[in-house]
């Protein structure tokens, strides 16, 4: 029988190029996070102060559109 080779004895080194890349890369991908993060605590708590807001005043008291006649 053969011997196996453990795996990742010969693992590829990356070239200056796809090392500098591969940072880009992360660096972007953490920046997308951050921003997605920020904008879903946003939407949350802009939320959370409607909601409040709604429950404060009367449902009567909220303006309705009138609707207009026809001629």
């Amino acid at each position: 029988m053969r011997k196996q080779i453990a795996t990742g004895t010969f693992k590829p080194t990356l070239s200056r190029v796809d090392t500098k890349n591969d940072a880009t890369t992360r660096a972007a991908r953490e920046i997308s996070k951050k921003e997605a993060a920020a904008r879903i605590e946003k939407t949350e708590r802009l939320r959370n102060a409607r909601l409040a807001k709604e429950a404060t005043v009367a449902p009567n008291a909220i303006a309705t559109k009138a609707r207009k006649r026809a001629r």
